[in-house]
């Protein structure tokens, strides 16, 4: 089992960063791919970027390129979302999410192994 702890998220205005953090408890993180999930109220959950266990791979939402890096670090347990340039559209929660099967990132949010509770994002314009 795996427990996922969101942090970094609050209020900023447009254009400011932010950095999101998930640590991971429990065992064996290495052996999941991570990523970074959003949703509005009364919105589908969709993935905004995502990682594979050794940080090889990476994939980003069309609306994340350019602006977001997802990083993680398997030393420390944890895996982060990098947010410049922010956008009032970004307003969401951000959860974090675990899948030992990398591919599962990429059918839709149901796939997933693990979750965290979620960080309020809000971007003022």
């Amino acid at each position: 089992q795996v427990q996922l702890e969101e942090s970094g998220g609050g209020l900023v205005q447009a254009g400011d960063s932010l950095r999101l953090s998930c640590a991971a408890f429990g065992r064996a993180f290495s052996s999941y791919g991570m990523g970074w999930f959003r949703q509005a109220p009364g919105k589908e959950r969709e993935l905004v970027a995502c990682i594979s266990r050794s940080g090889s791979n990476t994939y980003y939402a069309d609306s994340a390129k350019g602006r977001f890096t997802i990083s993680r670090d398997n030393a420390k347990n944890a895996v982060y979302l990098q947010m410049n340039s922010l956008k009032p559209e970004d307003t969401d929660v951000y959860y974090c999410a675990a899948a030992q099967s990398y591919g599962n990132f990429f059918a839709g949010s149901g796939g997933m192994d693990h979750w965290g509770k979620g960080t309020l994002v809000t971007v003022s314009s």
